[in-house]
């Protein structure tokens, strides 16, 4: 019985977890830590500036230094300080976003753990599972396009994608002959990527069309990043086409559409530092029927501190862990993308 029922801390964490993660009716959510990949993927919060600093205009280096070195640690800080209003457009957060989508269509980072995530999501049964990402990159996309799995992200079109959300409701499936019938059959394990902060390659055009292109191509005359900027301000940024449809559904899956509610959502190398986020998050918290599980090599006091105390919500950092409410050791191998991308 003991091997069945293990009673020590970390075995009944490590049990639960890989059960919790494996279950029907799961959704995604994947932070930065999700792509930071040990380094050789893309920058934390921490690391975005001293990446694309070089890629910025003299005034705007001088704008930003001249706040980081002070009382600010980040750039959504520094931005912030600049950025005190936040209600009037200020171009300096524009030519951030088109510096950080340089920088990255740069970078070329690993897919092995991205492909076999996303080679897992489609082996799943659902018809359709939800990816819920606060990441700009399109390393989800590459690896699906590699593995040749379906994979909707709000656009269609061929020559020129447009944004086209009810694509992530559209019936997909092939006909088959049971009995000497056809019928219809639909796919499964397609993933619906929501980028709630929107997208390298994700423009919108002088006539405020939705556009999406390759992200290597050179941007348009005109054409503006449709990239919400890291800034306190980006609560408010989802108010607008095409973020407003994204998080619609967001909350869909967690609150407020019963035939889409996840039993579950996994999140991974995600801080729970953004408040417009963990309101989302704390409505699925609230239903009876709901788990929660955060992978996420470290979380402020405050925020570990929030999530243990929750009876339906499993907690794995590299120095402390909570499993509904119980607290124990960390667990530096299965707080981590990695990990995840390979046991689930």
């Amino acid at each position: 019985m003991a091997g069945r029922f293990p009673t020590d801390f970390k075995d009944r964490l490590k049990k639960k977890l890989v059960e919790q993660i494996r279950g029907r009716n799961s959704g995604f959510l994947l932070g930065a830590g999700a792509s930071f990949l040990n380094g050789n993927g893309y920058p934390l919060a921490a690391g975005l500036w001293p990446a694309i600093r070089d890629r910025m205009q003299d005034s705007d280096k001088r704008a930003i230094d001249d706040q980081i070195p002070r009382s600010c640690s980040t750039l959504e800080e520094a931005l912030d300080a600049i950025d005190l209003g936040g209600k009037e457009e200020l171009p300096l957060r524009h030519r951030i976003t088109g510096a950080i989508a340089k920088a990255f269509v740069d970078h070329k980072p690993p897919l092995e753990f991205h492909r076999t995530f996303v080679s897992r999501l489609s082996s799943r049964q659902e018809k359709r599972v939800p990816v819920f990402t606060l990441n700009y990159d399109v390393l989800m996309e590459h690896a699906a396009d590699l593995e040749k799995c379906m994979l909707f992200d709000g656009f269609c079109g061929n020559v020129e994608s447009y944004f086209h959300p009810t694509c992530f409701n559209d019936i997909r499936g092939r006909y088959e002959s049971r009995r000497g019938k056809i019928i219809s059959m639909p796919y499964r394990g397609i993933i619906n990527l929501y980028k709630l902060h929107g997208s390298l390659g994700w423009y919108v055009d002088p006539s405020a069309n939705l556009k999406r292109i390759r992200p290597e191509m050179s941007c348009p005359s005109g054409w503006r990043n449709l990239m919400i900027p890291p800034q306190n301000r980006k609560a408010s940024d989802t108010g607008a086409t095409p973020y407003a449809s994204l998080w619609s559904d967001f909350r869909a899956h967690l609150a407020n559409d019963s035939p889409r509610l996840l039993n579950r959502l996994v999140c991974v190398g995600y801080g729970f530092c953004d408040g417009h986020v963990n309101a989302v998050i704390n409505t699925g918290i609230a239903r009876t029927h709901f788990t929660l599980i955060v992978l996420a090599k470290t979380l402020s006091d405050n925020a570990f501190n929030n999530l243990r105390v929750r009876q339906n919500v499993i907690v794995v950092t590299e120095s402390r862990s909570s499993l509904y409410g119980e607290e124990g050791i960390g667990s530096p191998d299965s707080c981590m993308f990695e990990w995840l991308s390979k046991e689930m």
